[in-house]
């Protein structure tokens, strides 16, 4: 549309990069080459995020989020202190440039430009389709079915770690320089909650393998566990799985042999995330049973056999000298997404519904 319209050649006339409309610079994507990591500056978008290191990979990058309108004018000026509606640009030939208002079309007048149509309808039958990815890729790797449940009790699983603040989809699944294993799940995997704290040490990526007593990073733990097939859950704070809708922050945890996310309380899209992966997303009924958690205790999850709509279920935290505390846990669960859980995910279950028809 922008193309047709004559709007992009107007932008690199003016000296600017344009981009498809799609995922960029806003998830970490930008390639900057003007500035070395760890240098300190500043940068002004017109982007919805501005975590740290969130546009360029960059830490010591301060992101401040404005109008696409004001991007533009502080571009041009150079400086942050400059107010297009009272200064005057300086030209070089060293007259005064007062910007204009800005204005434009709300939308397109012509309307959008649908572009080149590239949809391929898949073949009505398709159970002889072979999808070929290298075995040696890094960045493609094909997917396996997530276990069903057991078809009871979870018990004696081991707390990868437990989250103390603030946990956003960033801490737990990473962007910036991760985001290129984005169709590689056991590489992306790499990244799960590496920048969130820990309440045992206030660190973040050291974790304790309460089985070896080791201390290893967030998800190099997470594998140990696996493959002693143990299970393991996270304990989290309030509005555990804020900002992005990031898909890979609900399926890194399962496939590293996560079971339950227990929390004060989700952000919504992330609990529905976890649901469809065939996680158990749950929320203390007392928050204060936050402070019961001890970072060696083996948790075992009580009431599955009869999980239903509304209904609580049962935790109990057994501590390594002997004793114990058990608390209730809430959940959201309706009656199709605790299918989800019994098939091991929302596609799992799907595959059963398809292939009983």
């Amino acid at each position: 549309t922008i193309e047709r319209d004559g709007l992009a050649d107007t932008m690199r006339e003016f000296g600017g990069i344009v981009l498809a409309n799609a995922c960029g610079p806003c998830i970490g994507q930008w390639d900057r080459q003007n500035v070395k990591k760890g240098e300190k500056n500043t940068i002004v978008t017109s982007y919805n995020r501005n975590f740290t290191g969130r546009n360029d990979a960059n830490p010591a990058t301060h992101c401040f989020v404005t109008s696409p309108e004001m991007t533009v004018a502080l571009t041009l000026a150079g400086s942050l202190d400059f107010n297009p509606m009272r200064d005057s640009l300086k030209c070089p030939d060293g007259s005064d440039l007062k910007l204009a208002e800005p204005y434009g079309d709300g939308l397109p007048v012509r309307g959008f430009d649908p572009g080149e149509d590239t949809y391929q309808a898949p073949p009505e039958d398709g159970s002889k389709v072979t999808v070929d990815v290298s075995p040696t890729s890094d960045r493609l790797q094909l997917l396996s079915p997530f276990d069903k449940w057991i078809g009871t009790d979870l018990t004696d699983m081991r707390i990868l770690i437990k989250v103390k603040g603030k946990c956003t989809t960033d801490h737990i699944s990473a962007a910036g320089p991760w985001l290129k294993y984005r169709g590689h799940l056991e590489n992306i995997s790499n990244n799960l909650l590496i920048t969130a704290i820990n309440s045992e040490n206030e660190e973040m990526n050291k974790v304790k393998n309460q089985d070896t007593g080791s201390y290893g990073g967030v998800p190099e733990v997470a594998r140990q566990y696996k493959e002693s097939g143990v299970n393991w859950v996270v304990f989290g704070d309030e509005n555990y799985g804020e900002g992005s809708s990031r898909e890979h922050a609900a399926l890194e945890p399962r496939f590293l042999g996560g079971r339950a996310i227990i929390v004060k309380s989700f952000a919504r899209i992330h609990e529905t995330n976890l649901k469809k992966q065939g996680m158990l997303p749950l929320t203390f009924s007392n928050k204060a049973d936050y402070d019961l958690v001890r970072p060696d205790d083996k948790v075992s999850i009580h009431g599955l056999e009869s999980f239903a709509p509304g209904t609580q279920l049962k935790c109990v935290l057994s501590h390594s000298d002997g004793s114990s505390d058990t608390i209730l846990l809430d959940h959201t669960f309706n009656d199709q997404q605790i299918d989800w859980f019994k098939a091991g995910s929302a596609l799992n279950r799907m595959k059963e519904v398809a292939a009983s028809s």
